[in-house]
């Protein structure tokens, strides 16, 4: 059986399946006794605290294997477990309608993830998504399952889940994870992006996968393709085992590229950075031949944890970067991009309609001034230790853009009597992901050091299209002529101003979109890490000149389908890279 999901991460996986995950369960309901009552809360908070112990280990075993950074997730997790607003209303519903601990338990559950959910969050919200977690590891102790089925497997598997939320990938053992296919998620989703960082094949999207397969079926996905074979023919198995053997002898082809510089055929520079959340993402990429950081997402300083960080832990994580790439190799760190699909549960902000379109970001951080200047010091203080360029997310208006320089120029001026070091030159640019701002880029342009264009959200504002609804992924192509007749447009109002343009959107890391990108004048490209060593590749093969008149055609054109198959015909080499 051939299933069709949406290409996530390349590569191809063989083996056998292991369903962790199976979506909505049906949760059996049925009343208790008046008697059974306090023995039934008894046993939900018994299995609550087991559940805790299981978390401590985890954030043990995870900080040794992943990092520390990633096992806050788990702390966040036992926080959310003794809160009563979670614990304390299924023992309330347990003794208001004398029903068992698992209904309780799930109703307790369903009625939170709801509001998060009804916010139309495209990651289903960090916090949805930890209740989820926290949910499904009390329901399976009380069920009495096993804590980790991975963990009854020597050999390496591949994943199914309905999803794999951060904690999930959080915890996944690399040596025994093959690959990884979800139901639902789109190419940006973060499973992913996580996979691509991974180096795991992956496929998302499929929508039945967990329904369609059982554990200890083979199966094969191609991680390029989006294709998943389901207890295949010999004959398919033995195409995929040659198809793996040739991604295996390019990824070794790859190897000879490490080092070298980022050349065009005719010899123009660019620049391949990569995309990071935390120290350990900025040394893989400095180890898969990144030439510095596009996008530092501080973000994730904030999130996992029950309060904000400090100033101090702040610097802290932003010097190491700034050390590990020196002062020749730059680090752009955005400002906090809180809000729309990441959430705080310890920042009291109201509900809203629709949180993609809301108070996030620079306009969250605008109005929390003390909360913004406290990040802002620590980023001005890392400029000292390294290349260090600050970047400011959401930018609609060039009032807002304005105001934040403002509140810069105060930090600035504050830690200069302070005589604290830092670096008056620092670049400060900022982030085109809003149509608004891209129609007036001429402007900000003027008063902004560089633009680096987030696709990802600019492709679904712009096509009106959630990137993480799988129907409608035809839409999210960041080939849609539309989008790229906006980026065409943005990178021409900065170079007008003599002002440089990054990306640092997943368009930035596809083969397919590296000609266009690179004959309009594109400066720098901001990407996974294992991406970096094909784009420098496909780069050597590459005549910016040529590349100028391929765009010249490619902005006539009238669908993504006919944009690609043109670039991909017109630039052969392409297909050498393409895992």
């Amino acid at each position: 059986m051939l299933l069709q999901g949406i290409a996530a991460a390349p590569g191809v996986a063989m083996g056998l399946a292991l369903v962790i995950q199976e979506g909505p369960q049906v949760v059996i309901r049925y009343e208790i006794s008046g008697e059974q009552v306090q023995a039934e809360v008894e046993r939900l908070e018994s299995h609550i605290q087991l559940a805790i112990l299981q978390l401590k280990a985890l954030i043990e075993r995870t900080s040794a294997t992943v990092g520390s950074e990633q096992a806050k997730i788990f702390e966040s997790q036992i926080w959310l477990l003794q809160d009563e607003e979670f614990s304390g209303a299924a023992k309330d519903t347990i003794i208001a309608q004398r029903i068992n601990a698992e209904a309780a338990l799930d109703g307790a559950s369903d009625a939170i993830i709801g509001i998060f959910e009804s916010m139309e969050d495209e990651r289903l919200g960090e916090r949805a998504a930890d209740i989820r977690d926290i949910t499904n590891r009390v329901m399976r102790l009380l069920e009495g399952k096993k804590e980790d089925m991975q963990q009854e497997s020597e050999d390496p598997v591949i994943l199914f889940a309905h999803d794999l939320t951060p904690s999930d990938t959080a915890q996944l053992d690399r040596n025994k994870t093959a690959g990884f296919v979800t139901d639902i998620g789109g190419r940006t989703s973060h499973s992913a992006i996580m996979a691509r960082s991974m180096d795991v094949p992956a496929v998302v999207g499929l929508r039945v996968g967990t329904k369609q397969v059982k554990t200890g079926d083979y199966v094969i996905i191609d991680g390029s393709q989006g294709a998943v074979y389901i207890n295949p023919e010999q004959a398919v198995i033995e195409e995929f085992k040659d198809k793996q053997i040739r991604f295996r002898a390019r990824l070794a082809e790859l190897k000879k590229y490490d080092g070298q510089p980022s050349i065009t055929a005719d010899g123009q520079q660019v620049e391949l950075v990569a995309n990071i959340g935390n120290a350990q993402d900025a040394w893989t990429a400095k180890n898969s031949g990144a030439e510095g950081i596009g996008l530092y997402r501080t973000e994730f300083l904030y999130m996992g944890r029950n309060q904000f960080p400090t100033e101090e832990e702040q610097f802290q994580a932003y010097k190491v970067v700034a050390e590990m790439f020196g002062k020749d190799q730059p680090v752009v760190i955005r400002t906090l991009d809180i809000g729309g699909d990441k959430e705080l549960s310890y920042l009291d902000l109201p509900k809203e309609a629709n949180p993609f379109l809301g108070h996030r970001a620079i306009r969250l951080c605008l109005e929390e001034t003390e909360l913004f200047k406290t990040q802002l010091r620590a980023i001005v203080k890392a400029s000292a230790y390294g290349n260090v360029k600050l970047m400011f997310p959401m930018i609609a208006t060039l009032q807002e853009l304005r105001k934040a320089k403002e509140l810069l120029a105060e930090v600035q001026n504050e830690l200069e009597q302070e005589n604290i070091a830092f670096n008056r030159d620092m670049e400060v640019g900022l982030m085109i992901e809003v149509p608004g701002a891209a129609l007036i880029a001429d402007q900000l342009a003027k008063e902004a050091d560089f633009f680096s264009i987030g696709t990802n959200d600019l492709v679904q504002y712009v096509m009106a299209a959630d990137r993480m609804n799988e129907r409608l992924s035809y839409l999210t192509e960041p080939f849609q002529p539309a989008v790229l007749r906006i980026i065409d447009q943005v990178i021409k109002a900065a170079h007008r101003e003599g002002k440089w343009v990054g990306m640092c959107g997943e368009m930035a890391g596809n083969l397919t979109a590296l000609p266009i990108l690179l004959g309009m004048g594109l400066d720098e490209f901001s990407m996974s890490g294992g991406s970096v060593l094909a784009a420098r590749a496909l780069m050597h093969k590459l005549d910016r000149r040529e590349m100028k008149q391929l765009v010249e055609d490619v902005l006539q054109m009238t669908s993504a389908e006919q944009i690609k198959s043109y670039v991909e015909c017109k630039v052969p080499a392409i297909a050498d890279w393409r895992a």
